[in-house]
């Protein structure tokens, strides 16, 4: 571990609305993919913490779910997740969607951040898809509702000025140890890397509904018995209605087929094997607003 007497730690709360990018910056970056990314609000369903080991410092990013209205019990354990992350870090990045501009989530969050001794800094993503001159605008919208310690504007998608970023907000963490080892990427064990990825491919392979209402389960992960180069994983995708199932399941199994051919080719490079990937698709009535089911299928309140 550091021994370092000037090496910086500490942890970072990326925090906004639903789909600002929070997830596509922490990929950029960690250097790899541990958080799934999708067109779809509300993805990041847990808090998913991603490690930066560098020269002087080590960032613990925490990638929480966008804030928004709960609907139902996964709703409400979302946000009490984002909002207990406050209390916990040492620099909050409130991003923001430079195209959408302030709306009345992003005034909700910032109400939450009212009275908050945590540096915020006001990180406006997404600046590759507007025009320069649109920037300080954007800006003088938000810094006339909150005091923020920083203002820096970025792409996360393309990299713009995230290096700058990261040099900030190394500027603000207190001395500390090296808390994960220099080539750890995150804290989430690899079963619950692999249960996201799978969910990834669903998310962006069907519409409406179904989004919302799946769970993925890993139910084994294990060497196989003959090929010891190969890696049986088999996992049960959960729905709440039989006509989720069969939309998943797809017409004579081809969506989940799919499912299956873009979900192995990530979990391959997560763990540098070859993967033998087996699917199910099983109904798990209303399982959004059981308590039982949330805990079973990984949402888990005490652990936050």
């Amino acid at each position: 571990m550091q021994e370092n007497s000037n090496y910086k730690s500490g942890f970072i709360s990326i925090i906004g609305r639903p789909n600002v990018g929070k997830s596509t910056f922490l990929n950029r970056v960690i250097g790899q993919k541990i958080a799934i990314m999708s067109d779809k609000p509300q993805t990041t369903r847990n808090k998913i913490q991603g490690v930066l080991t560098r020269e002087q410092s080590q960032m613990i990013f925490i990638d929480t779910p966008g804030i928004h209205k709960p609907k139902h019990k996964l709703g409400e354990f979302m946000i009490k997740v984002s909002k207990n992350t406050l209390r916990e870090v040492d620099v909050i990045m409130f991003m923001v969607n430079a195209e959408q501009g302030l709306g009345k989530g992003d005034e909700f969050i910032l109400e939450l951040l009212e009275g908050t001794q945590t540096p915020v800094f006001l990180v406006v993503n997404k600046i590759d898809q507007i025009h320069p001159d649109e920037i300080v605008g954007i800006i003088d919208s938000y810094k006339s509702k909150y005091n923020f310690a920083e203002i820096i504007p970025i792409s996360a998608l393309q990299g713009n000025n995230v290096d700058n970023l990261l040099e900030v907000i190394e500027k603000y963490l207190p001395q500390g140890p090296q808390y994960y080892p220099a080539d750890q990427v995150t804290d989430h064990p690899e079963r619950f890397i692999i249960s996201e990825l799978i969910r990834e491919k669903v998310l962006h392979l069907t519409r409406e509904e179904i989004p919302h209402s799946i769970a993925v389960v890993i139910d084994r992960i294990k060497r196989d018995d003959e090929n010891e180069n190969m890696i049986r994983v088999q996992a049960t995708i959960m729905v709440e209605r039989d006509s989720q199932k069969g939309i998943v399941i797809g017409k004579r199994g081809a969506l989940l087929k799919e499912v299956g051919s873009l979900a192995r080719k990530d979990i391959e490079l997560l763990l540098g094997s070859k993967v033998y990937l087996e699917l199910w698709v099983k109904v798990q009535k209303d399982w959004r607003n059981k308590s039982t089911h949330l805990r079973d299928f990984g949402y888990r309140e005490d652990e936050y």
